[in-house]
């Protein structure tokens, strides 16, 4: 290239920070299941229990504010718009035939998981927006600020569990 100097040659972290890099060590099969036990496993289901716990909460929680069972109605209808299609979703990553055959095929091949969470993610989406369109056809008496009230608190189950998986995290790293 015409505007790059002369003598260019690729640069290094340790050159950077002058701190040499730690030496790379193999670790063996016994470091390496250590290693994996001590790592807590995550579930897309978790998300599902939080979103179920939530909407179970919320639904006397309205009943005992209204005491009208079109607005509990509207909050069932709600939460369902997000909790069934995470449930999908998390059925189809973790225990379709299509992922365990994915699995089985191409064994720690990531692009096929991602294009499979893409997949997925484009379900849940779709027939979350089919749910809302169809809300005023299959709820009698809906209450579109009920109906978004169970939305709101379903969708909040993603931020309880990414708080909670950062507490389990932080409280595991403690104990090690």
């Amino acid at each position: 290239m015409k505007n790059e100097p002369e003598n260019r040659r690729p640069v290094y972290d340790d050159e950077v920070d002058e701190v040499p890099e730690p030496e790379f060590k193999r670790w063996s099969a016994d470091e390496a299941a250590e290693w994996r036990r001590r790592q807590p496993r995550e579930s897309v289901w978790d998300v599902v229990r939080w979103q179920l716990l939530l909407g179970l909460l919320l639904v006397p929680l309205t009943w005992l504010l209204t005491r009208r069972a079109e607005v509990v109605g509207s909050v069932v209808y709600g939460v369902s718009c997000i909790l069934l299609p995470t449930a999908l979703m998390a059925y189809g990553l973790t225990s379709s035939g299509l992922a365990r055959m994915l699995q089985r095929l191409f064994p720690g091949v990531s692009g096929l998981s991602l294009a499979g969470l893409f997949f997925w993610e484009g379900v849940k989406l779709l027939l979350a927006l089919a749910m809302m369109w169809l809300a005023p056809r299959l709820v009698p008496g809906l209450s579109w600020l009920a109906l978004v009230a169970g939305l709101v608190v379903a969708l909040k189950a993603y931020w309880l569990e990414l708080l909670m998986r950062s507490r389990r995290a932080s409280r595991t790293s403690k104990i090690l």
